[in-house]
């Protein structure tokens, strides 16, 4: 009973959410694939939003079956020539005719089977840059500045020398304008040294910071650990609002796509060199947490969390991971390098460590996510 009522407290709310955008976010993924696929002449078996057993579907007049399937985290296409799902080449397509290898993926030029790959991660980065943009044209971006208020006793902020009052202008040469940028870069420091410089009474001054992890809770209150320098943001710190044309709002909408990029890049480096707790991955359950916590607040900071979510599933299928579409990308990219193309004994041992590597990391993000829940 205790696992149902843990489960019943986010389920109602979080999962048809979490479902929902998700299934949006794969949609324009495989999209991408298939858009490009039918501009190449490539014919597509099957879109499939979701994996497993066919819920409902219909197939057109170009004889590609649309469907949506009963496990709805992910997606596939299919195209003619391919074993299954993953893309992987059919080795009795060998025995087709000349005009059915026409409409085959596997015997397209490798710079055409490459653009194919790549059109599902830049469909997501397409998707965020279009809801940002619209949360920039309707809301503006506000920022409050990055002066800072409260220094904590012993902190390594007071050792330091910083003071409140003082103003942060740079962290490690990089400019900050607000104050949220501060746990952005420093809980990613994992004890760096850190210079930042401040201004202090209208002349500059620069010190050196050494973060220090510590346990903290986040909004969902679960407990994650980060680096920090214990200083609290001024209450009286001015808060300015932005305005975008819609030039200016996809410029703006740009740089917060790479901005999550390159957050995200530095947070799995982190993890990678063991300076981060794996702990911090979330799962499917872990995700629709977060999404149903958003909601609450309103629309707009739930379409800000699609458009990141969208980002991250890009940035994620570029890893050059056998089974995702940067470890297709690895195979064209030695492809074009050898003239021609991996030895299938080869591709076949690449696509089945991928495989172990995928499931693998579900398998910790999903234990991550049962622990948060205190199911056991």
């Amino acid at each position: 009973m205790h696992i149902l009522q843990q489960f019943a407290a986010w389920a109602p709310m979080g999962l048809p959410t979490f479902l929902f955008y998700i299934t949006v976010v794969v949609f324009v993924h495989e999209m991408g694939h298939f858009l490009m696929a039918r501009f190449f002449g490539a014919k597509v078996d099957v879109f499939s939003v979701g994996f497993g057993k066919e819920i409902v579907g219909f197939t057109d007049r170009r004889g590609t079956r649309w469907k949506l399937s009963w496990l709805p985290i992910g997606g596939y296409v299919k195209f003619a020539g391919d074993a299954d799902a993953a893309s992987t080449p059919d080795r009795n397509a060998v025995a087709a005719s000349a005009a059915e290898r026409v409409q085959m993926m596997a015997f397209k030029p490798v710079g055409q089977r490459a653009a194919v790959a790549a059109a599902g991660p830049i469909a997501n980065f397409i998707l965020a840059i279009v809801l940002f943009t619209g949360l920039f044209m309707y809301a503006g971006h506000t920022t409050i500045a990055p002066v800072i208020g409260q220094v904590n006793k012993a902190s390594p902020a007071e050792m330091a020398g910083i003071r409140s009052g003082d103003t942060v202008s740079r962290i490690d040469g990089r400019v900050i304008t607000s104050f949220d940028q501060l746990p952005e870069i420093i809980g990613l420091s994992a004890g760096r040294t850190l210079a930042i410089e401040l201004t202090r009474a209208g002349q500059p001054v620069t010190v050196q910071v050494t973060p220090q992890l510590v346990r903290v809770k986040n909004f969902l209150g679960d407990e994650m650990e980060t680096a920090v320098i214990g200083v609290r943001q001024s209450p009286n710190a001015p808060v300015i609002t932005q305005h975008y044309n819609p030039l200016q709002a996809v410029g703006a909408a740009c740089g917060r796509t790479w901005d999550v990029v390159r957050l995200s890049l530095q947070g799995i480096g982190q993890l990678v060199l063991g300076r981060a707790s794996l702990d911090q991955l979330q799962g499917p359950v872990g995700i629709a947490q977060i999404t149903k916590k958003v909601a609450d607040f309103g629309i707009l900071p739930l379409l800000n969390l699609v458009a990141v979510l969208s980002v991250s599933i890009g940035l994620i299928n570029l890893f050059p991971i056998p089974l995702l579409d940067g470890g297709h990308l690895l195979y064209y990219g030695c492809e074009a390098v050898l003239g021609r193309p991996l030895g299938e004994r080869v591709q076949d041992v690449g696509f089945r460590l991928g495989l172990v590597v995928v499931l693998g990391l579900m398998l910790l993000a999903t234990w991550n996510d049962i622990a948060r829940l205190n199911l056991f």
